[in-house]
């Protein structure tokens, strides 16, 4: 069996890391070990960040609307359940843009949701 001489795929697997530790501070940028354990853990961090940011931009089009619904003289859950009840599917994103930028076209939206829930 012949033997396997690594240096040219070890060094293409470390040059890879320190690329990724580019921007580091002291030894993380410039010493293969440490950069790859900071590597990894920020590897980590961005899948991780990945998710919540789905999370935090809901909760903030949540937020936004419930905003925009009290000034009309609604709650946030009944509004929503009046567009349910009414058959309006909008989703959230979109509702909070028009909460925003066209405040005209949200009113009549809440008023169609008032309409269903006293009727």
């Amino acid at each position: 069996m012949a033997r396997v001489k690594r240096a040219v795929n070890a060094h293409k697997k470390r040059r890879k890391i320190m690329k990724l530790a580019k921007g580091y501070v002291g030894a993380r940028s410039k010493k293969y070990r440490i950069a790859n354990e900071t590597v990894i853990r920020a590897l980590r961090f961005a899948y991780i960040g990945r998710k919540l940011r789905k999370r935090d931009f809901r909760k903030l089009w949540i937020a936004r609307i419930n905003a925009a619904t009290r000034t009309n003289g609604l709650s946030y859950s009944k509004f929503i359940n009046g567009l349910k009840l009414s058959g309006i599917e909008i989703n959230r994103k979109m509702l909070s843009e028009l909460a925003i930028n066209d405040a005209a076209a949200f009113q009549k939206l809440v008023d169609l949701a008032k309409a269903k829930l006293n009727a």
